[in-house]
């Protein structure tokens, strides 16, 4: 069966728009053009469609899409069973979280009694599970896997206080990097007031610092599109600024 932009949008549940976008990218090509100038597209667009969709859900890049699809060795049957794997990964997630908000409930309502430690071990979870989807591959190439355990057990082990502490430096990081960035000096006050911070932050999550370990992972935030295309969402080059304040600040500028 073959499909015109319209009913393939319909059939998607995506804009027209976003065909013509995916064509323009050369992420998804129509089969043919008709007579007509119309774009038409046949099952193995719509096959190559949904996998685009699944990756999306994902929170891939369209740019690591491409890749992955157009590279030669793709395999459409071993994709969907890393779809259905990262998706159970999600399900488990959105359950325990469910869970906690069920015992919130109960707990607001006075038929149990629920910890501090308790209401904080849902979100606790996802923060580890989410950076584990994203970024585990990497960062466990880079530390090893003993390393990454033990943040991850630093975190479910993070009280109350501590967490709101760490969420509060975080966000107190974003915006002192944003100042930083719009003065342009990575070496000035600002830029290594955002490199201390970042390395409080780091500190709440790592078992031991080093200035190595800082100024490979800034690094890694500009050569790795996923951590570049974090910091670069309000700001292009925010991640090279970055980069440049830590390497100054843990005098590892060459």
């Amino acid at each position: 069966m073959e499909y015109t932009v319209q009913k393939l949008a319909g059939l998607a549940g995506v804009s027209t728009r976003t065909l013509r976008y995916y064509d323009e990218i050369g992420i998804l090509k129509p089969a043919r053009i008709n007579s007509s100038g119309y774009r038409i597209y046949g099952q193995a667009e719509v096959d190559l469609l949904q996998q685009i969709l699944f990756y999306r859900e994902l929170d891939l890049s369209l740019d690591k899409i491409k890749e992955i699809v157009t590279d030669q060795s793709f395999d459409g049957t071993s994709a969907l069973r890393e779809h259905r794997e990262k998706l159970l990964e999600k399900k488990t997630q959105l359950e325990l979280l469910i869970a906690n908000v069920d015992k919130t409930i109960a707990s607001t309502e006075g038929r149990i009694k629920m910890s501090n430690k308790e209401k904080f071990e849902g979100f606790k979870k996802k923060m580890i599970d989410e950076n584990e989807n994203k970024f585990g591959e990497e960062i466990r190439k880079k530390y090893g896997h003993d390393k990454v355990d033990q943040s991850n057990t630093k975190v479910m082990s993070m009280s109350e206080e501590q967490y709101n502490e760490v969420t509060a430096l975080a966000e107190n990081i974003t915006k002192t990097l944003a100042e930083a960035f719009k003065i342009g000096d990575p070496a000035g006050e600002l830029a290594q007031k955002a490199a201390e911070l970042h390395k409080q932050w780091l500190c709440c999550y790592w078992k031991e610092y080093s200035k190595e370990a800082h100024a490979g992972l800034a690094q890694m935030y500009v050569d790795d599109e996923r951590f570049k295309a974090y910091y670069d969402k309000e700001q292009p080059g925010t991640a090279d600024f970055l980069r440049d304040a830590i390497l100054i600040y843990t005098a590892m500028k060459r």
